[in-house]
């Protein structure tokens, strides 16, 4: 089995290259390898690799830069995306794709569903669902992982971001009023090899094509969320936080108030998935080995 695997440098494309080891031959490539915003080069690279699978772990992330940015946004997660989509469908392949929980307006009460209305308030999450319609209008075998508030040890995410700041800054404001499910890299990879384990071939599949909702267990804040990255043992320096609203701390795209959603769907197709408190914790367990330079204090 030969799987071709997008963005290969970023926070969830590092961690599935690890996670998909072992399952076959895995061709990895980065943006100098694979131009999404060009076209002609994705359909040239895919028929001269020819995989039997696709994993497009490759976005355009930049949800602010997105707001003035927004063809190239476009360009790179739905144009890519349903080229990559076409060429699998050529080939006779099939597509694993990610998606977010920015396609919603975040005005529910409750977790959201795969079958809740989309209305994206930021060109990101547009640009985003876009490349959800673009592959599914292909009629390829597809798999759409949406998940949410992604972060790691590696790239740049909001863990990361407390982390460094907390280095120079004795006090921190962060939102208290955004709720979702903070979603470490590695969950979402060793999710995706489990899903290409049990179903190695999307094309013998039909029934699983659809889109999921691939994120950690339970909710909370992005206040809730640095406040259990500071409780951990291993984090020394430990800034002093405060609840600020989403008022208080305008950016160019509008987030979601609400991003939690339901799981229920991938759990009962696929897998159990671990609480957000238990993979945060499994992260940062990781530190010392992987990012020790995140532990040390001024």
């Amino acid at each position: 089995m030969k799987i071709l695997l997008t963005g290969r440098n970023g926070q969830v494309g590092g961690a599935l290259q690890q996670s998909l080891a072992g399952l076959g031959e895995i061709v990895a490539l980065d943006r100098t390898q694979l131009d999404l915003s060009n076209v002609d080069a994705i359909r040239e690279v895919v028929r001269t690799i020819r995989p039997n699978l696709i994993v497009n772990a490759a976005a355009y992330t930049a949800v602010d830069q997105a707001e003035s940015d927004e063809a190239m946004a476009y360009r790179i997660n739905a144009e890519a995306a349903g080229v990559l989509a076409e060429e699998a469908k050529r080939l006779g392949a099939g597509i694993i794709h990610y998606s977010t929980d920015y396609v919603y307006d975040g005005g529910k009460s409750g977790p959201w569903l795969e079958t809740d209305a989309l209305v994206p308030l930021s060109a990101y999450g547009r640009s985003k669902l876009a490349g959800e319609i673009a592959i599914a209008a292909v009629g390829v075998p597809y798999v759409i992982l949406r998940t949410s508030w992604v972060y790691g040890l590696h790239g740049k995410n909001f863990l990361l971001t407390m982390l460094r700041l907390a280095q120079s800054r004795p006090e921190l404001s962060i939102v208290n009023d955004q709720i979702g499910a903070p979603t470490w890299s590695v969950t979402i990879a060793q999710a995706t090899a489990s899903i290409i384990h049990k179903f190695p071939d999307l094309t013998k599949a039909d029934h699983l094509t659809g889109v999921y909702h691939l994120c950690s267990g339970g909710q909370t804040s992005w206040y809730g969320f640095a406040k259990k990255i500071f409780a951990h043992s291993l984090i020394q320096q430990k800034p002093q936080l405060h609840p600020i609203t989403t008022a208080d701390y305008p950016t160019p795209a509008v987030r979601p108030k609400n991003s939690v959603m339901s799981t229920d769907k991938f759990q009962q197709t696929f897998e159990k998935l671990p609480s957000w408190e238990e993979a945060l914790e499994s992260c940062l367990q990781r530190i010392p080995d992987e990012a020790p330079h995140l532990l040390k204090a001024n």
